[in-house]
């Protein structure tokens, strides 16, 4: 499935249409080169959820949790540019900060990907003359609640 997104408005509406249908122990596995839009999905996403407050990338931190009463679900957004050895998503204990929570992950082949995952909705973004447009591949728990 492929999703255009034309401008910022589109980036939230999709954002906010993904957040209605997550679950504790989703994936957003979020692709795409640099300055693609991640980032930007990653904060509709988080902002739809309820989230008031500003929403830095986590590039530099690696891993940055958001929690109720802020947000409606548990939140765990990662961006794993900087990783270069998939086993460092252990080493960082990525599997304690999933557990009930909804994992963003931005770069996440560098850390071996979520594609085995059920519950993985893989975004690849892929910037066009006109914005940018979202190919979706989801897995299977996501067949019956693609956004």
């Amino acid at each position: 499935m492929q999703v255009l997104l034309d401008g910022l408005a589109a980036t939230e509406r999709f954002g906010a249409r993904i957040a209605g249908r997550l679950l504790p122990g989703d994936v957003i596995a979020l692709n795409g080169g640099l300055g693609a839009g991640k980032s930007t999905l990653a904060r509709a996403i988080i902002a739809a959820l309820g989230y008031a407050g500003e929403v830095p990338s986590p590039s530099f931190a690696i891993i940055q949790t958001y929690d109720p009463p802020g947000i409606s679900l548990p939140v765990v957004h990662a961006d794993f540019y900087r990783i270069d050895d998939p086993g460092q998503g252990a080493e960082l204990g990525l599997d304690d900060y999933r557990q009930g929570a909804v994992l963003i992950a931005e770069w996440p082949q560098h850390v071996g990907g979520f594609l085995q995952e059920a519950g993985c909705l893989s975004i690849t973004l892929e910037s066009l003359a006109a914005g940018r447009v979202a190919i979706v591949e989801p897995g299977a728990d996501w067949l019956s609640r693609l956004p």
